[in-house]
């Protein structure tokens, strides 16, 4: 009865002052946009997003509300940076290699060329202070991030015409992201970083003339398969690819702690599931694509992969000399590769040891 009549009069209180009830209990729930680089229907990565929304919801038990925006909805998709900092939206669920333009380092905290697997990555970034360089960077712009999800191993990408080795690249218009794209200029490509909603348009007009983009369960759906018949493996650019949520760090500071824990959390925890789920559907995609569509998948030769990889050398050396900011980041990660081989040559098996 105590309990029933302190909510009788709580109503009756709100009432004398014109306050409805709902609105009341709607005014303790916090808000936010969250506009995605990635639309909802491309597997894995734009799912992922619209997980996260959902686990926060439950977890806050519906008083946090990040609401999942598809790519254009509310900012161009590759402006998250500065519409995030300004407030414009509150966060987006976007990659630091998006940023590149701002910072040439930023594409370090998503993916490196001929880098590490998955465990390696996130111990250099989360464990060996990967990630406290571009915290200070996001610290310096009103900026705020968690890493969201990552995937496994992308494709090299979809070209028009067979490529018969690297030195055919030569003149090539590619769309390419990331650090990859500097070791396509050293081989004479001429690259363009385009949203992932304008990639099939520009590649169906013939502005460009090749693309990657990320894992066969992805690219059908870019439909690159329509237009380009040969998909070269392996995606030596990008072994793993780490995104993140992105969000305005006076509206996260402003947050209570439960709810900093709940984003922190509901992220992380799409780290390992998109991680897993991006592993686990490609093959049969690559068969269909094979089968149904005559794609021909095409691997680069050991001679091809030296090449990009003396390319991608060039560039940290070129980079580094630049920009003291990308010479600071790359030192620290070619530093902890090598402090890492001493456990990781000693431990992991490469290939199979059966004879065939």
């Amino acid at each position: 009865m105590k309990l029933q009549s302190v909510f009788v009069g709580a109503v009756c209180l709100l009432t004398g002052l014109n306050v409805p009830v709902g609105e009341a209990v709607a005014q303790d729930k916090i808000r936010w946009k969250m506009q995605s680089a990635f639309g909802s229907q491309l597997p894995h990565i734009g799912p992922s997003g619209q997980r996260f929304q959902k686990d926060v919801e439950v977890m806050s038990g519906g008083k946090l509300e990040i609401r999942f925006y598809e790519p254009g909805a509310l900012i161009p998709a590759l402006e998250c940076f500065d519409a995030v900092g300004k407030g414009s939206v509150e966060a987006c669920w976007t990659t630091p290699g998006f940023h590149a333009s701002k910072f040439p380092a930023m594409p370090f905290f998503t993916t490196v060329p001929f880098g590490p697997n998955f465990g390696e990555f996130l111990a250099w970034k989360w464990f060996a202070g990967g990630n406290k360089f571009r915290d200070e960077i996001y610290e310096q712009n009103g900026l705020k991030a968690f890493d969201s999800f990552c995937i496994g191993p992308e494709t090299s990408g979809w070209f028009r015409r067979e490529i018969k080795s690297a030195d055919d690249m030569k003149g090539i218009k590619m769309r390419f992201f990331g650090l990859g794209a500097k070791v396509m200029e050293k081989l004479g490509v001429q690259t363009q970083l385009i949203a992932p909603a304008d990639i099939f348009p520009a590649l169906e007009r013939g502005v460009i003339d090749a693309t990657e983009f990320s894992m066969p369960a992805m690219d059908v759906k870019q439909g690159f398969h329509q237009v380009a018949k040969f998909n070269y493996f392996p995606g030596w650019h990008q072994l793993v690819s780490c995104s993140e949520i992105l969000m305005n760090k006076a509206k996260f500071d402003a947050l209570p702690d439960q709810f900093k824990r709940i984003i922190e959390v509901a992220a992380g925890h799409q780290v390992a599931y998109t991680f897993a789920e991006s592993e686990a559907f490609q093959f049969d995609i690559m068969a269909e694509m094979q089968a149904k569509h005559g794609v021909q998948f095409k691997r680069w030769s050991d001679d091809d992969l030296a090449k990009y990889e003396a390319a991608w050398l060039e560039v940290i050396k070129e980079e580094s000399a630049k920009d003291p900011l990308f010479k600071k980041v790359a030192d620290h990660y070619l530093e902890f590769r090598k402090k890492y081989a001493i456990w990781g040559d000693a431990q992991y098996m490469k290939g199979t040891y059966l004879k065939k």
